[in-house]
């Protein structure tokens, strides 16, 4: 099953279980928030990268409400669910059916986020993608990637997960629930923190705090609740 058809099947009950199978999930968007609130420029356009039903451009656009918001995600069933999300709110949203790992960006913004989708794309074109979003950021633009990594030893990783199974359980998640995740999950191309942070500094995403363009990647893996 492709990414696409794996989410376009559960797009209607995804976001039913987002607390459940994130248990850090306060956390996990809020820290997100916070960080766009450190941004110095004036933020008039954000790209949402495998926006899917549009939880994350919901967090920030309660911090940065007078922007406006294009949702972009593989996935039609995923934006159809965001298109009613924001059906009679005040913020400015547009809807992108794409696949941001192979199609071109056109436009520049001034933040570019994305929540638990670019552990789909293998190393290489995690890669590829971080060179691509640096031309599509404005000066003083800030790119914040959420996402679950690889432990850097087998081991590690089989503390993630069997951590995170664990706490999912006492989240009170069904076993139809852990199931369909585990099925998503085949998906997951996930590589390791170390890894990420040198693509993301080659492709010149990581600088300083005081630098013209600023990316800060905030990795929170979903099968731990350890770096909460």
């Amino acid at each position: 099953m492709s990414v696409k058809k794996a989410f376009d099947k559960v797009a209607g009950v995804y976001d039913e279980t987002r607390k459940q199978l994130i248990p850090c999930f306060d956390d996990f968007y809020g820290t997100v928030q916070q960080l766009v609130s450190l941004i110095e420029i004036p933020v008039r356009k954000v790209l949402d990268l495998g926006a899917g039903t549009g939880l994350l451009t919901a967090m920030v656009s309660s911090i940065l409400p007078d922007a406006e918001y294009t949702l972009c995600d593989i996935s039609d069933n995923m934006l159809d669910v965001a298109r009613k999300r924001f059906q009679g709110e005040k913020i400015e949203t547009r809807y992108l059916v794409s696949d941001y790992s192979t199609e071109h960006i056109n436009e520049k913004y001034d933040v570019i986020v994305s929540g638990l989708s670019i552990h789909h794309l293998t190393g290489q074109k995690k890669e590829a993608l971080f060179q691509k979003l640096f031309n599509n950021l404005n000066e003083g633009g800030m790119f914040i990637n959420a996402d679950q990594v690889m432990g850097k030893t087998k081991e590690i990783d089989n503390i993630y997960r069997s951590t995170w199974i664990r706490q999912v359980k006492e989240n009170g998640t069904t076993d139809e629930t852990l199931q369909a995740a585990f099925e998503r999950m085949k998906q997951d191309k996930m590589s390791t923190l170390p890894d990420q942070l040198k693509w993301l500094k080659d492709a010149g995403l990581i600088t300083s705090i005081a630098g013209l363009k600023v990316t800060v990647s905030s990795y929170i893996p979903e099968r731990s609740r350890q770096t909460c």
